[in-house]
């Protein structure tokens, strides 16, 4: 194992001003290496013969000065842009006049400044790094300018290759950066929209958990208010009913509560499974829920169990708060593809004498479009309202033994 496992790779460990220092400390040697020992001998400069190997061209001064220049300006980089690739430039045309190459710039004497080019367009606003480029390309043409002023001749291929690496640092500089602008846009947006979808959540979550408490002790202590006086054991009864009610809710929310503050959420949860107590506490307060299963019964996937409770809660709940009915019918059919959930019942609705009804079927339809399943909710011909949902279930696999259930 690593001794340093979140050290990056050194590529990435080295910084932009390093990788100039490098770059131009390498494009030196290369000059080096290229005028005093590739090519020995005379050659014809401007229609003059010039020694090939000519010590009289070292200056120590002046290479100590071109190295003070370009360090400096690799400390500058990050702070201070222009600035420092003024340097550079400064410090690349006195590499290039200890070598005797000051006339015109080769190739690989602009290795650094192009470098450096590059990292200026990544990390900066285009106008500092196109400012950088105008610099590079004035020290270009500067030396031509006066060469054609006196009479001399240019290699004006080899001129253009050299201003062309600059266009072409510039324009990777300046992609790279919109690049890191629009990934980090994107970073921003997922985490507003990680931030909304875990908001919705917690709201759905808190009224599935609320609601249906608070419809049950709204009953429950209507009904003891009324037969306090006549019938102290059934409003005693109906306290209790509260009580308990009101303590399951309280556990719900510590529950909930604990798993916001942890990442592992496991067995926290109600599951489809839990419908059968729902229907009893629903039953005891007042309204009776008939509870019927179809299909054969297989293990469903967290976020399908959870939500198909919590749809048939919420049905529930709008049964007791807002309906007016007795009584009301859950069915749930487990089928090969899909997990139907019907919730009927004979009452009134959720009509415009109870405004806030819809906000429990919005959180309904939510959780179904968030399985990308089917939801309808409406009155009935017949009279009173039904809920229905249609949530996709992914195949069992071969090892998977479905549990019949009894109509």
């Amino acid at each position: 194992m690593s001794a340093h496992p979140g050290r990056p790779p050194l590529l990435k460990r080295l910084s932009p001003g390093h990788w100039t220092a490098v770059v131009w400390g390498g494009a030196m040697g290369f000059a080096c290496v290229d005028e005093f020992f590739v090519l020995p001998g005379d050659y014809v400069r401007d229609g003059q013969i010039v020694p090939g190997f000519d010590l009289t061209y070292v200056s120590a001064p002046i290479l100590l000065g071109a190295a003070v220049l370009v360090l400096t300006a690799c400390r500058l980089l990050r702070g201070r842009p222009l600035v420092a690739y003024g340097l550079l430039l400064l410090g690349s045309a006195l590499g290039a006049a200890l070598l005797g190459q000051a006339d015109e710039f080769p190739l690989v004497q602009f290795l650094a400044p192009d470098v450096a080019l590059y990292f200026v367009a990544a990390s900066t606003a285009r106008r500092t790094s196109a400012c950088a480029a105008g610099m590079a390309l004035t020290v270009l043409m500067i030396p031509l300018a006066v060469r054609l002023s006196g009479g001399g001749s240019i290699n004006t291929s080899a001129q253009l290759a050299v201003a062309l690496t600059v266009f072409v640092a510039w324009l990777l500089g300046n992609s790279a950066r919109q690049s890191r602008l629009h990934a980090e846009q994107s970073r921003a947006q997922a985490a507003v929209q990680a931030t909304t979808a875990e908001r919705l959540r917690i709201a759905r979550e808190l009224h599935d958990i609320v609601a249906h408490t608070i419809g049950i002790v709204a009953l429950q202590a209507g009904a003891a208010r009324r037969v306090i006086d006549t019938q102290p054991a059934r409003a005693r009864e109906a306290l209790g009913e509260v009580e308990n009610a009101s303590r399951e809710t309280l556990s719900g929310l510590r529950r909930m509560l604990g798993a916001l503050r942890q990442a592992d959420t496991a067995g926290a949860s109600p599951s489809l499974s839990d419908i059968d107590r729902l229907a009893a506490a629903t039953t005891a307060a007042g309204v009776r829920v008939v509870v019927q299963w179809h299909g054969r019964r297989r293990p469903l996937p967290p976020d399908i169990d959870l939500s198909a409770y919590r749809i048939v809660q919420e049905s529930v709940t709008n049964v007791v708060r807002h309906a007016g009915a007795h009584s009301c019918l859950v069915r749930v059919d487990h089928r090969d593809t899909e997990l139907t959930l019907e919730i009927t019942d004979t009452g009134r609705g959720p009509g415009n004498d109870a405004p806030h009804a819809g906000y429990g079927l919005a959180g309904i339809r939510e959780r179904v479009a968030l399985l990308q399943g089917q939801f309808t909710a409406g009155t009935r011909p017949e009279g009173g309202f039904r809920v229905m949902a249609r949530l996709p279930l992914p195949q069992p696999t071969p090892h998977e033994r479905p549990t019949p259930i009894a109509s």
